[in-house]
């Protein structure tokens, strides 16, 4: 019989709603980083609201969404924004003054449409880059433009080793580097590049790892 005037246990407030529906996921709500999982353009999204992909099973649960660090965009940002005022520049000193006006504003109009181009593909590249680890798979996306992109994906149980690289001052400085995984897959090796909190990453891949050896062992694979 069910023991029916066994109390519930409270749920704790700190966790995460989705940690509690799933056995394997109730140990990893250590890994969350205050303030990345609500928003939209965090870099470390822990259990992500709204987020769905391709191919995802139904009672499959994404643990972590990864982008490349936001301290990576620093190098398309600035040549934006020296693309940006260039023009103003030149206009102010007068070094276009010699241009009929006529020319002048097409090619003022044709500068920024290749300035605004190039920022919204950089951004897009960006935030469409995703690596995203669920309690069944990890997937490398790479967005190559509006109509085409590569997913790859592997099973946990087909990690074989996993590496952390990070290898510089500025990646030591900002906490974010490269996490190599080794599969048994068809992609020998999947690269999770300049993401934040490599070895929180890791230890979330290798944990899930022991956990889907467990369930083999125990025979509750499904």
């Amino acid at each position: 019989m069910p023991d029916v005037f066994v109390n519930k246990p409270k749920k704790s407030k700190s966790q995460h709603p989705n940690v509690t529906k799933h056995k394997r996921l109730k140990g990893l709500e250590k890994h969350a980083l205050p303030g990345h999982t609500k928003n939209p353009l965090a870099a470390y999204c822990y259990f992500p609201d709204h987020v769905n992909f391709v191919g995802a099973d139904n009672e499959e649960k994404i643990i972590l969404l990864l982008r490349r660090h936001p301290i990576t965009n620093l190098g398309w940002i600035v040549t934006s924004m020296l693309l940006i005022t260039t023009p103003i520049v030149l206009l102010l000193f007068g070094f276009l003054s010699g241009i009929p006006q006529d020319f002048l504003l097409v090619g003022l109009l044709f500068w920024y449409l290749i300035t605004f181009a190039f920022t919204l593909e950089q951004f897009l590249s960006w935030f469409f880059n995703v690596y995203i680890i669920t309690d069944e798979r990890i997937f490398d996306v790479d967005f190559v433009n509006l109509v085409y992109r590569e997913i790859t994906d592997a099973n946990l149980d087909q990690i074989q080793d996993v590496t952390v690289r990070v290898g510089s001052v500025i990646r030591t400085l900002f906490d974010f580097g490269d996490v190599n995984i080794q599969t048994a897959a068809a992609v020998a090796e999947i690269d999770f590049e300049a993401v934040p909190s490599p070895d929180r990453v890791a230890q979330v891949l290798r944990e899930l790892r022991v956990e889907e050896e467990i369930e083999k062992i125990e025979g509750r694979v499904r």
